[in-house]
């Protein structure tokens, strides 16, 4: 009994190995078994055309791929013309995806997935509010609508006008033979329909759609965000003969704000004050995106970058309810040009820090925020 040799082990390299592997493998095993280096041994030959015959299975994916599942027996019948699964009980790979994915494959559903519309993209730009609130927006679209001269039958005849096409006997797809694999594409005569048209409609040349430019009014939920896709069901590109349309996919982009920044449902708003504020304290309003406005509370000696939340002034929750909240980000502001009068009253400060005495002491703090405001 013969025994094959491995193709691996012929190459010396494992059976994970990558392609770089192999490639270096194979030119060492050549260049060392080359027949023009043993003197015409038969041997050598012979050895050599192994190497070669294991190189070109190993080089190649779809080959490598067979290989590792069916050895030698995947190239059998004519070095892989032939059917590499005959003694599987099957007739290539399209019969192996035909038995795995039943309906993926059947001809009817190949042929409605070829005639039907595509889907089609939208991208719409909101404001902060609108995307608070929710709105309803029309959008204008340049696609692929029902043919409106033969009202989506392809042809200029009342009667039926489509015939089976015979290149591919009405399943809409053919195959092609491709080394030891049987791929299957869509119909080059029918593109898939699995039918022809006798008298093609002039307007839409028998497809039974043409280009058209239509609006449509689209509902945005209140708490879209960036990225936010809205699926609109059959406002895509109309199907083939009357095929199923595609989807409308509404893609949000937000524009900026001038007050508020978001992070999901959390507004974020950059609150500058006076130094005397933060050090005193007080409040400040900011406008609310729901028209009303927010009174925030500042405590005395806040810092700069501390953030004061606002429970339930933020985004509304998308598909939910309730809202988020608001942050005020404090920036505290130091002035940078300062009268002799405030010059000398924060210099009376500055005498209270390093313990000194400071005159009028009671009214000092009052004088400041007179001075300074906050």
């Amino acid at each position: 009994m013969m025994v094959e040799q491995d193709y691996y082990e012929l190459l010396g390299v494992a059976r994970g190995a990558d392609d770089a592997a192999i490639k270096a493998a194979y030119r060492r095993m050549a260049k060392e078994h080359h027949p023009d280096r043993k003197n015409g041994c038969k041997d050598s030959e012979a050895h050599f055309k192994s190497i070669n015959e294991a190189y070109d299975v190993l080089k190649d994916p779809q080959k490598r791929a067979a290989y590792d599942r069916f050895g030698k027996a995947a190239f059998q019948n004519g070095g892989g013309g032939g059917d590499p699964f005959g003694d599987a009980g099957f007739n290539g790979f399209s019969d192996i995806f035909s038995t795995i994915f039943g309906e993926f494959m059947d001809p009817r559903g190949a042929r409605q997935n070829a005639a039907r519309g595509a889907d089609l993209r939208y991208d719409l730009e909101l404001s902060l509010e609108e995307a608070f609130t929710g709105a309803e927006k029309t959008v204008t679209i340049e696609a692929n609508a029902r043919c409106e001269v033969c009202d989506g039958r392809g042809c200029t005849s009342l009667d039926r006008c489509a015939s089976t096409c015979k290149t591919c006997g009405g399943a809409g797809k053919v195959r092609a033979q491709q080394g030891f694999f049987v791929v299957e594409r869509g119909c080059p005569t029918c593109r898939g329909a699995g039918e022809v048209i006798s008298d093609p409609c002039p307007n839409c040349q028998g497809e039974g759609r043409a280009l058209q430019q239509r609006k449509l009014a689209v509902k945005i939920p209140a708490g879209v965000d960036e990225g936010t896709r809205i699926r609109v069901s059959g406002e895509g590109e109309s199907g083939v003969r009357g095929a199923s349309s595609g989807d409308l996919y509404i893609f949000v982009h937000m524009k900026r704000h001038s007050i508020y920044a978001r992070e999901g449902t959390t507004l974020i708003a950059d609150c500058p004050i006076t130094f005397t504020t933060a050090a005193l304290g007080g409040s400040i309003s900011l406008p609310g995106l729901d028209g009303q406005q927010i009174d925030i509370k500042i405590p005395a000696g806040v810092q700069s970058g501390e953030q004061l939340r606002h429970r339930g002034a933020g985004m509304s929750v998308l598909n939910g309810r309730g809202r988020g909240d608001l942050v005020a980000r404090i920036l505290v502001e130091t002035p940078t040009r300062l009268s002799k009068e405030q010059k000398k009253i924060l210099e009376e400060f500055r005498g209270t820090e390093t313990g000194d005495e400071c005159p009028n002491a009671k009214s000092f703090f009052g004088r400041v925020r007179d001075m300074f405001g906050g």
